[in-house]
């Protein structure tokens, strides 16, 4: 049998043609293919100011430590995301916390949000920046957010590395109407691939600035930002301590490719997702919230299973999918369970919605490489495995 698996990169002959090109030219990295696909996200966001790097989880690194986050500062952000974005945060040298999630859509809860937020202006202790997590590709309430954020005095950055694709209130994700910053990432199993990549979206020309200095070596050629006259056309200075997060020539010029065909997988995802709800309605599962002015990029399809309504447990579930090459998985274990967070003093117990959340939690395979075929499979073999 052929393997399903959730994710998987579609790369077709005009990617290849695309990295060739690059692979012929002059420039393998620090090129002119980098600034074209940062245009080509920016142009395709609204955001007007783009920064690529070499991976998602540098984009977050960069714009925490563009926004000042460091010692003493506190970041929040979802339970339900993949460690990075709160890993990011701690190697910035700031404390993190959670804001347990909505049970429909497994957002961040603006109602636990406000909650959280209230009790902290009490004891001091807000945060300098609040995550909000596209989770799965659905957009968070961002206006609500963005009313909070004004009230309270936090920074926003929305981890949007599901969500390229994504829409909120008709507005793109990425166009940073409700946040400071936005960050995407170009794995392979995401909207679109460059292999790995990530890309960093802001409205604020400053906040930009910094951000280009931080992806390589805190280093500027810019005479304007030196500190003394430049001693001729080959002087550069160091002005921050950071590390190299380029991203090269070679990957943007698969992402300016796969840039084509976005709305292409974008549509065929969402096509994928609305047979899935038809064809699963009547199974003892939850499936995914459909809500109002929320259009999602549909990077995963999550199921939770009813317990209440079937004999087998989850693992028993999972496992039988996986022993029919039908390669499912589950997005996330809550960060805050993770041992090394345990370490910091977090514990079973702390975000209920989130821990049950994941005790049910199912991705089935969602991506352009999947057909009705496939998907007639997935949902024969679940029938059985459920049953």
């Amino acid at each position: 049998m052929k393997p399903i698996p959730y994710g998987r990169h579609s790369i077709s002959e005009d990617d290849v043609e695309a990295v060739s090109e690059v692979l012929r030219s002059d420039w393998l990295t620090q090129g002119p293919m980098v600034e074209r696909f940062e245009d080509t996200i920016a142009q395709y966001s609204g955001a007007p100011y783009a920064t690529a790097v070499c991976n998602g989880t540098a984009a977050l690194y960069i714009v925490y430590r563009a926004l000042e986050l460091g010692q003493g500062d506190v970041l929040w952000t979802s339970p339900n995301t993949f460690a990075a974005t709160t890993n990011a945060a701690l190697l910035c040298g700031a404390s993190i916390d959670f804001v347990d999630i909505d049970r429909d859509s497994c957002n961040m809860s603006t109602t636990s949000l406000a909650q959280k937020l209230s009790e902290a202006e009490r004891t001091g202790r807000l945060p300098k920046i609040v995550v909000p997590v596209h989770f799965a590709g659905l957009p968070c309430d961002m206006a609500q957010i963005a009313e909070l954020a004004a009230r309270y005095g936090f920074r926003v950055v929305e981890d949007a590395a599901h969500a390229l694709g994504a829409r909120y209130s008709d507005i793109t994700i990425g166009s940073c109407a409700h946040s400071d910053a936005t960050m995407f990432s170009f794995h392979p199993v995401k909207s679109i691939t460059t292999g790995e990549g990530g890309m960093v979206m802001t409205r604020s020309r400053e906040l930009h600035e910094r951000l280009r200095l931080l992806r390589s070596h805190g280093v500027t050629l810019d005479p304007a930002r030196m500190t003394g006259a430049p001693h001729g056309a080959w002087h550069y200075q160091q002005l921050d301590l950071t590390f190299n997060f380029r991203l090269t020539d070679i990957q943007a010029a698969l992402g300016v490719s796969q840039m084509k065909r976005l709305d292409s997988f974008i549509g065929h995802r969402r096509g994928l997702a609305e047979r899935y709800d038809r064809l699963l309605n009547r199974f003892p599962v939850d499936l995914p919230a459909r809500l109002p002015n929320r259009l999602s990029a549909w990077h995963l399809y999550v199921i939770r299973l009813d317990a209440t309504r079937i004999k087998a447990t989850r693992k028993q579930v999972f496992d039988a999918m996986r022993a029919a090459e039908i390669r499912v998985q589950v997005h996330y274990l809550p960060v805050h369970l993770h041992p090394y967070y345990a370490r910091l003093g977090f514990k079973l117990g702390d975000f209920p919605i989130a821990e049950s959340y994941y005790e049910r939690a199912f991705s089935l395979p969602l991506h352009p490489g999947v057909d009705q075929d496939d998907q007639d499979r997935v949902v024969i073999v679940l029938a059985d495995a459920l049953h």
